[in-house]
């Protein structure tokens, strides 16, 4: 009896120790594909560096930033969600000691070269693989038929060349497919059909339900002796048309108010209604383009909330009560995969003093951005004491004082610096000013339109990023030096903040200086340079700030603004710089940006 009791006890111990030790290979094979995934991939933004593996507990592991474990008893990954890292080469082999992941998300990176034909052999269980909005090429695997537990197959957005393989429709849990905007060819297999038209939309050479037929070559010649005959009868009355529709039709070219007599470019958009929006982060329902009609109720100028350079931007209320802004970009002629490539670039941008960036909807010419919405409009709005409201009337605010401004000041500058010197290679905004900058819930400074002023006037063809007229020129933000050129610059920027916080001591509109004689017909830096000259600085400050205790703070300001606007090139300071010293000035004022360098450090060019 002992003996048997002795050998159930010993049974026992082997069988916990084998689980032991299983359970130790499981979690050290998930941290080499982690390791893998580290070393394997650039990662210009860092978002991968907090991936510490000095700790290698299952509490440690399964809690890095985009990893998943299904708990902490099953110590194996369940999910990768790495989308939007802005992570770039190729889909490493490491992915292979993943073995038990399900759901892997890299979307919206710059991923690389083929699908590897072993990815169902390395992780079997996969449910869904979303490799959307990369740069990947070459043809979807045949080996994909290995996959059998999927449900969700996302490749939207490559280079992906070849035929769809028949092996797909085998896949019979396969309950979302998109393989749009790719570079595909051949016929559709007969049972994909059913996924609809959206998921194959965007190669040109593919067919089959749901699109256009498969037409033989005499079908194909057919097609075209008929066209032949028909321009050759009717040529004369096509150029004629032609030549009507150019002097009569309305302007749908970009530039366009809004108004209601532009609507032909809102018809144009109803007939694409059911075109999704594509959104950075999954949203809990999906948003097409009809939901953004009803929401700005078909783009009515009523819900204008700005206009500029780049487009009119308009509020757009959701049916569940959430608002977004949808701006209707302005002369962007880039070709529709890059355009695609470029929003891609510019939503991974994430930064507490920029508007996000949410995704983009793009049918054909016609191009819209939506950004989360800031209720409390812009500065310059809020510092010139008028917001045009639905019904084109005007409310006032009580003028902003000192400590606002300079927050307001420092968060624009903060987040202008970042854009300089935070990323490689820099952002320059191109079309700064006060009515670019939006207030927050918290009445925190918010820069939008930034990476715009690259896409307007933009194409495929040689002169890419030039911009055919500037609206700061207009509004008084540019230098001399700037008034002729034909790119964004980072001492451009310079300059134009340094007219913002002109803008922010004097209370004046760069363009329009309304002085005590109402005289004055030149810029606000003029103005300023005339007044410093003939006497005290002071006289140029707001008088609602004048005699408040902060006249020291006002003038250390107007000195920094002051360096900004100088003629020479060369003599600006650099954004950093200008922010480094707005900080030291407020820095009774805003302590918490202290923390939020830590968070989003100026890592280049300091």
């Amino acid at each position: 009896m002992i003996k048997d009791k002795r050998s159930g006890f010993t049974g026992a111990v082997l069988l916990l120790s084998v689980f032991v030790l299983s359970c130790v290979a499981a979690i050290e094979d998930d941290v080499l594909c982690l390791e893998g995934i580290k070393s394997s991939l650039s990662d210009p933004y860092g978002r991968l560096s907090v991936w510490d593996f000095t700790n290698t507990s299952i509490s440690h592991i399964c809690n890095l930033e985009g990893v998943t474990c299904w708990n902490l008893k099953e110590n194996r990954l369940i999910s990768l969600r790495l989308s939007s890292f802005g992570l770039s080469g190729r889909l490493p082999e490491s992915l292979k000691y993943c073995h038990s992941l399900q759901y892997l998300y890299l979307s919206g990176n710059s991923l690389s070269g083929p699908i590897p034909s072993q990815i169902c052999s390395w992780l079997p269980y996969l449910v869904t693989l979303d490799l959307s909005n990369n740069s990947l090429s070459g043809s979807i695997p045949p080996q994909i038929v290995n996959c059998k537990f999927l449900n969700d197959l996302i490749l939207n957005y490559n280079s992906l060349s070849g035929s769809i393989p028949y092996e797909v429709d085998q896949l019979e849990r396969l309950k979302q497919l998109s393989v749009a905007g790719n570079d595909l060819s051949g016929a559709i297999p007969v049972q994909l059909s059913k996924f609809g038209a959206e998921a194959f939309a965007g190669n040109s050479r593919l067919c089959g339900k749901p699109l256009g037929s498969c037409g033989g070559l005499r079908t194909q010649r057919l097609a075209v002796i008929i066209v032949a005959g028909i321009v050759g009868a009717a040529g004369s009355l096509i150029l004629g048309f032609v030549i009507w529709i150019c002097f009569n039709r309305p302007n749908r070219g970009y530039g366009a108010t809004g108004g209601k007599e532009d609507s032909n470019w809102i018809e144009f958009l109803r007939a694409y209604k059911l075109v999704q929006v594509s959104l950075f982060q999954k949203p809990l329902v999906k948003i097409k383009l009809a939901h953004l009609l009803a929401a700005t109720n078909s783009f009515d100028p009523c819900n204008i909330v700005s206009s500029n350079k780049s487009g009119v931007s308009y509020r757009a209320v959701l049916s569940d009560g959430s608002v977004l802004a949808v701006k209707r970009l302005t002369g962007c002629n880039l070709s529709e995969k890059h355009f695609r490539s470029e929003m891609n670039r510019m939503g991974q941008l994430r930064h507490p003093n920029l508007v996000p960036l949410l995704g983009y909807c793009v049918v054909e010419e016609e191009k819209l951005l939506v950004y989360k919405h800031m209720h409390n409009g812009t500065l310059h709005s809020r510092l010139h004491e008028k917001e045009y409201g639905p019904n084109g009337t005007t409310s006032s605010y009580c003028p902003l004082d000192w400590p606002i401004r300079l927050r307001l000041g420092l968060g624009a500058a903060r987040g202008l610096a970042w854009l300089h010197h935070g990323l490689e290679p820099p952002c320059p905004h191109g079309n700064f000013g006060s009515n670019v900058i939006l207030l927050d819930d918290d009445l925190e400074a918010r820069l939008t339109d930034f990476g715009l002023m690259r896409l307007v006037g933009m194409d495929d063809g040689p002169g890419t990023g030039l911009i055919q007229e500037m609206e700061m020129g207009k509004l008084g933000y540019r230098g001399f030096h700037e008034s002729g050129m034909t790119m964004a610059s980072l001492r451009g920027d310079v300059y134009s903040f340094g007219v913002l916080l002109l803008e922010l001591v004097t209370g004046q509109k760069p363009p329009e200086v309304s002085n005590a004689d109402g005289v004055y017909k030149g810029s606000l830096v003029d103005w300023v340079s005339q007044l410093s000259v003939l006497g005290p600085g002071t006289d140029a400050i707001d008088r609602p700030l004048r005699g408040r205790g902060y006249d020291q703070e006002i003038n250390d300001v107007m000195r920094v603004a002051c360096s900004c606007v100088v003629s020479r090139l060369k003599d600006r300071p650099s954004m950093h710089r200008v922010y480094e010293s707005l900080k030291l000035i407020g820095d009774k004022h805003a302590h918490a940006f202290s923390e939020l360098d830590e968070e989003f450090p100026m890592m280049f060019g300091r």
